[in-house]
């Protein structure tokens, strides 16, 4: 069992920054590939990046390579999501999701994660 609560999200203009972690709580925290999702209202969730158990691994989503940084500490149980050159369209409920997976892989798909934080809220303002 993972819970993990998210924080970090808030209002910001457009091209700024803001950085998101993800605590979880529970054991084996290395045991699971983690992932960054958002859902804006009327759409559905939609994979962002991931990272790999090790943390030597990640995905990202076209729309947010060369932006967007997905980064874990185990020794703290933590994810990071640091958020650049943001857009208005960006607007959205960012979750993180725990994947409870063999080897080094990440999967997009919501679906494969079993466990999801509240989301927090991130607001880009034209």
């Amino acid at each position: 069992q993972v819970a993990l609560v998210e924080s970090g999200g808030g209002l910001v203009q457009a091209g700024g920054s803001l950085r998101l972690s993800c605590a979880a709580s529970g054991r084996a925290f290395s045991s699971y590939a983690m992932g960054w999702f958002r859902q804006a209202p009327g759409q559905e969730r939609e994979f962002v990046a991931g990272i790999n158990r090790g943390g030597d691994g990640t995905y990202y989503a076209e729309a947010v390579k060369g932006r967007f940084t997905i980064s874990r500490d185990n020794a703290k149980n933590t994810v990071y999501l640091q958020l650049n050159s943001l857009k208005p369209e960006e607007t959205a409920v960012y979750y993180c999701a725990a994947d409870y997976i063999y080897g080094s892989s990440v999967d997009t798909r919501p679906g494969s994660y079993e466990y999801w934080g509240q989301g927090t809220q991130v607001t880009v303002s034209s």
